[in-house]
């Protein structure tokens, strides 16, 4: 991805009345009605060539296109915002107050013509935690962060369009990253707080002397921004610590200010607060922001000197809160009481901490400390490794961590448990911390995660979370678990904790084997890991079921509403089945970077999602009669074939082609993380030749640019032929089915056939030539036929073609079984087509460009292919260099000497003809790509 940023007041928001985008819409419509009846035609290329022959006749200018370009974007901006408040229930009859009364009602009288539950029985059911909501980093902020804020203000009722000139990102850091996350993350602990009153105040109707005793915390927040270290290295362990300690700060802030608001603050507690509050600012303010062994010398001194004044656990202010509660007035008592709920549910920070890593960095710190050369990944060593790995935690010998061993440390993993073990002995010895491990294929991996905080002395401190996403784990998942538990030490680490922590992707799984194909194989490993614990006597071991997906169909969330989304993740079958089993579980969900957050952007989006959760964390599991739990052969053949449909088409060159084309450059970079893959040539990206070189969220959000969400619908047409009738069946009686062919139901109103083969088309030199053949300008002539022999080089149309009949093939399967299925609206086709028509102007103008010499191995052949993968920022950039605009200034300098005559080097007339309206289109290229994205309603 390009780090072009947006420019500051060009293309502009404001939408100026003009019957001509009126008459362009029309136009456009009338030119699918057309098209439609022809076979040979594509409705997306003939609105393109429209637009493009009135730019050159001047009855159109790139200003109007801008406009509609706007337009159109703003219409889906709040549609979206639309969207947003229906999908977490805002406008519905009930209030946020009153869904919690209910809630609470409900759990103290199940039937409200029986009598109330006992105490101990509403006291168990409120102090354990249900549900977990953990606020992730993923690059997602595709957006200026105002235009989140207007969506969400927007969605909460006051309509707002964005005060900025362009929609596009700037690229947040890491703080900036931090700090959206802790807006999202104070708002989802305010409504947090109104739950845990609505069930206090609740109980105090029935126990009046006695609900004071109650610390409620069914739904706790947790974050792992700033602590995720797997697939990057510009986290440092400093960055980690200071950020935890900002988390420590907001939460003593917040206690604060909560005791403040009682009509009679408790001093002591305040006293006490505030005093902490000061020490752990200055931890902050001496926090190293590098491996500098003086700065960490400091940072240790001050970080444990001011230890124990900064609270290590809420425990030490339990007898402070028993006093004052006991001692407060009727209202100060719920006050008091809703802020020692979050305060002990949260620990010391603001939402609880996940740390991960990936398991080729547990394998490598085995390999250095241990001495294990062997790999996991060959099954002919597994069980020598478990025995190895088994044997050393036998003998294993807590060894000291200072901030000295931190420093020289240079294995990633031990650097990692050893930052985790100063957070425990210095900024939270309460709070348990998630260590999440992706691509966990083997129990072997588990076990050395144990064995290295059995080494630092936190085992029982830590959650070791497998995180299971790529095909083979998901097929594989119970396996893994079931070699771990083979060993006593990992069982008896389980029953000390009373935790097993398992981890769901659905990125990786989703565009290799599907999306709806990987939800089934998650839910599937859930059942088999369920009757695992059952069988191994392990039904007192809680089950943590952290599903890690995002906000966009591609990475699992259901698209209608939220409370689909957690049925879906989490259908009532296997809750059921855990019952049944007597496994406890726990309920996890990520809320994914800027498009995560914006659920939690106002407080009324806030309230709802939190008490949408509420409702289906409190719901009594009723058994129900599905269709498709009773044909599992059914169920099984499906979605293995949508498995092998979305299997082929990866492994198609043609589909790595059009991913790479020039789909990289339509998305702005949306995070902090660095910049991928850097070629060799005058720093262009590498051609893709496989879709693992990109990352799951830009490979999905490149899908959605070209129109055709295929690891959505790929292989569905398949599996639907397969078994027409009973499709037709399940989709019409089967609640879990229908909700995964929601996803599909979503994809469809947002990719088009004609769209995609308008791409590839584009990229056939053969369409080019044909277009010279019919142009009577030579010059323009001569710049088609450049640009045919330009992708010819590229030599992309063969395979992408290829690929297209295999999408096109199983559409057409899909379309015979589902008739009536939704399809893409005019607005975004018209947008799509618009996209094309700029792409056809930046590469006209292109062969503009005049000849040059090579620069640093930057040729003109380099140049053409960068624009015909849309490489423009680079390309710019180069073009700055060997065409600068600037004058000579030497004239002005004194050699001493008489002057010489001078060359005028500025290159004013290419930068104002080509370079600058290059720069421009491409800007709106990218604009475009905002308007798209709203109407899929996520990124990636």
């Amino acid at each position: 991805m390009n780090d072009l940023q947006p420019p500051p007041a060009d293309p502009v928001h404001i939408r100026p009345p003009d019957q001509r985008l009126d008459q362009l819409i029309a136009l456009a419509g009338q030119l699918v009605e057309r098209q439609e009846e022809d076979p040979f035609g594509n409705p997306v290329l003939a609105i393109a060539l429209q637009l493009s022959r009135r730019l050159d006749e001047g009855s159109l200018s790139i200003e109007d296109i801008t406009n509609l370009v706007c337009r159109l974007r703003d219409d889906a901006f709040e549609e979206r915002a639309a969207r947003l408040a229906r999908y977490v229930g805002l406008g519905e009859e009930q209030d946020m107050a009153n869904r919690l009364r209910q809630i609470a009602a409900r759990l103290i009288r199940p039937d409200p013509n029986d009598s109330p539950i006992p105490l101990a029985q509403f006291r168990a059911a409120i102090h354990r935690t249900r549900f977990s909501a953990v606020f992730t980093a993923h690059p997602t902020f595709a957006l200026a962060t105002p235009v989140y804020a207007a969506l969400a203000e927007t969605a909460s009722g006051t309509r707002t369009l964005p005060e900025v000139a362009s929609q596009r990102p700037t690229t947040p850091t890491l703080t900036d990253e931090f700090d959206l996350a802790v807006e999202a993350i104070l708002r989802g602990r305010n409504a947090i707080d109104k739950l845990n009153a609505a069930l206090l105040e609740e109980a105090a109707g029935y126990w009046p002397q006695a609900w004071t005793s109650l610390v409620p915390r069914p739904l706790t927040l947790a974050s792992w921004v700033g602590y995720d270290t797997d697939g990057r290295t510009d986290i440092g362990w400093w960055d980690t610590l200071r950020l935890r300690l900002r988390m420590k700060l907001l939460q003593l802030q917040r206690l604060h200010d909560q005791l403040g608001q009682a009509d009679q603050p408790p001093a002591p507690i305040l006293d006490r607060v505030a005093a902490a509050m000061v020490a752990v600012e200055a931890q902050i303010e001496a926090a190293p922001d590098r491996a500098d062994p003086e700065q960490v010398a400091a940072f240790s001194r001050v970080l444990i000197d001011r230890r124990d004044e900064a609270i290590l656990s809420p425990s030490e202010l339990d007898d402070a809160f028993g006093a004052a509660i006991g001692s407060a007035s009727e209202p100060d008592r719920l006050t008091l009481a809703v802020a020692r709920a979050g305060f002990v549910s949260h620990g010391m920070g603001a939402a609880h901490t996940h740390v991960r890593l990936n398991a080729t960095q547990i394998h490598n710190v085995a390999r250095q400390r241990l001495g294990i050369e062997d790999s996991p990944e060959n099954p002919a060593q597994r069980r020598a490794l478990l025995t190895q790995i088994n044997d050393v935690l036998s003998e294993v010998q807590r060894i000291p961590v200072d901030f000295g061993a931190l420093l020289t440390e240079q294995a990633s993993a031990a650097r990692l448990m050893m930052t985790v073990t100063q957070i425990i002995k210095h900024i939270d010895s309460s709070s348990p911390i998630r260590f999440l491990i992706a691509e966990t294929e083997s129990g072997y991996t588990l076990l050395v995660a144990l064995w290295l905080a059995r080494l630092f002395g936190i085992e029982d401190k830590i959650e070791i979370s497998p995180l299971f996403e790529t095909r083979d784990a998901l097929m594989q998942g119970s396996r893994i678990i079931e070699e771990a538990l083979h060993s006593r030490h990992y069982r008896d680490y389980l029953r000390r904790t009373g935790k097993l922590s398992l981890q769901f992707g659905y990125s990786d799984s989703g565009r290799y084997v599907g999306q709806l194909a990987a939800t089934y194989l998650v839910e599937r490993l859930r059942l088999k890991i369920a009757d695992l614990l059952a069988k191994r006597g392990m039904t007192d071991v809680e089950i943590i079921l952290f599903d890690t997906h995002g906000e966009s169909i591609g990475r699992g969330a259901h698209p209608f509403a939220l409370a689909d989304r957690l049925d879906y993740l989490s259908p009532s079958h296997s809750r059921q089945a855990f019952g049944e089993a007597g496994i406890a579980y726990r309920e996890e969900a990520a809320f994914q970077g800027g498009d995560g957050y914006l659920l939690f952007g106002t407080q009324k989006l806030a309230d709802a999602v939190i008490s949408t959760i509420a409702t289906h964390a409190f719901a009594v599991v009723k058994p129900e009669r599905d269709p498709i739990y009773d044909e599992p052969d059914f169920s099984a053949d499906f979605f293995a074939a949508i498995g092998l449909g979305m299997t082929e088409l990866v492994e198609d060159p043609g589909y790595a082609g059009l991913l790479g084309a020039f789909g990289p450059a339509l998305i702005d970079r949306t995070g902090s993380r660095p910049a991928a893959r850097q070629s060799d040539s005058a720093g262009g990206p590498a051609r893709i030749r496989h879709p693992r070189e990109l990352r799951a969220i830009p490979n999905n959000a490149i899908l959605q640019q070209l129109g055709w969400c295929a690891n959505t619908l790929q292989g569905l047409g398949l599996a639907a032929a397969r078994h027409p009738e009973t499709f037709e069946e399940f989709l019409l009686k089967s609640p879990r089915f229908r909700r995964a062919l929601d996803f599909a139901s979503h994809a469809l109103a947002h990719s088009d056939r004609d769209v995609l083969r308008a791409i590839v088309l584009t990229l056939d030199p053969g369409v080019w030539l044909d277009r010279a053949a019919h142009e009577n300008d030579p010059a323009r002539r001569n710049a088609l036929v450049t640009l045919s022999e330009g992708l010819e080089r590229l030599d992309l149309w063969a395979i992408t073609q290829s690929m297209f009949r295999r999408i096109q093939a199983d559409h057409l399967a899909l379309r015979a079984a589902w008739p009536d299925a939704p399809r893409m609206r005019l607005p975004e086709v018209l947008l799509h087509a618009i996209r094309l028509t700029l792409i056809e102007r930046i590469w006209l103008l292109s062969t503009r460009i005049p000849y040059f010499s090579p620069r640093n191995g930057f040729t003109r052949e380099a140049l053409d292919d960068q624009v015909l993968r849309l490489e423009i920022p680079n390309v710019l950039k180069q073009l700055a260099e060997i065409f600068p605009q600037a004058s000579d200034q030497s004239v002005l300098l004194d050699f001493r000497e008489q002057p010489g005559p001078r060359s005028e080097n500025a290159y004013t007339r290419e930068n104002a003809e080509i370079f600058q309206p290059m720069r421009r289109l491409f800007e709106l290229v990218r604009e475009v790509s905002v308007g798209v994205m709203h109407n899929v309603g996520a990124f990636g």
